[in-house]
């Protein structure tokens, strides 16, 4: 299969790649990739597209939402964060659906606070449960048999070590989740991963 990583180099984007690349062709984007992408600028999104043509699937471990406890966020925090990691993923689907062969996936990631918020995370707990609700019900749309599904994980244990907090899982055993939708069969499924 050719499958597109947007996001390919962050920590969770890298295990990814790497879990994808042992049995399919994996073209990576990013910010500072050869095939650039900024999932915040619309016409980024729809360059990127151009330039790679086709797909058999697309897996999305890119955007960025602000912590923080609700009093002390900012307009631009929630701007920031509903633009990045939501309304970028959204329109990597929108923009990806006809990018993608008959039957293929598109596969987003959200995140464990949805489900299991923390204090300092209402954002991120917003954006996450928006991606999982709109992965249901996007899955009822899809045309030609293109599936949708989401990753919520876990705190990652590379990401918690930065904050000089404790993970629940590296981000090799959670890229496990992303391999098994983009070659199952499932849609509208949310993951999560342990």
């Amino acid at each position: 299969m050719r499958v597109l990583v947007v996001g390919a180099s962050g920590t969770i984007g890298k295990a990814v790649v790497e879990a994808l690349s042992r049995k399919h062709e994996v073209l990576r984007a990013s910010r500072r990739a050869t095939i650039s992408v900024d999932i915040t600028d619309a016409d980024s999104i729809r360059k990127m597209y151009q330039k790679v043509g086709t797909l058999d699937a697309l897996v999305s471990c890119a955007g960025d939402a602000s912590f923080g406890p609700l009093e002390k966020l900012s307009d631009a925090d929630f701007a920031s964060s509903l633009r990045n990691k939501l309304m970028g993923q959204v329109n990597l689907v929108r923009m990806g659906v006809g990018a993608v062969r008959d039957g293929g996936s598109l596969t987003l990631t959200a995140g464990v606070f949805s489900q299991k918020p923390w204090p300092g995370v209402p954002l991120l707990a917003l954006v996450n449960g928006a991606l999982e609700s709109f992965v249901r019900a996007a899955a009822l749309d899809m045309p030609r048999g293109v599936r949708i599904n989401v990753v919520s994980p876990p705190f990652i244990q590379e990401t918690a070590e930065k904050m000089g907090l404790q993970g629940q899982l590296s981000a090799v055993e959670n890229a496990r989740a992303y391999v098994d939708l983009v070659e199952g069969s499932q849609t509208g499924t949310v993951v999560y991963p342990e």
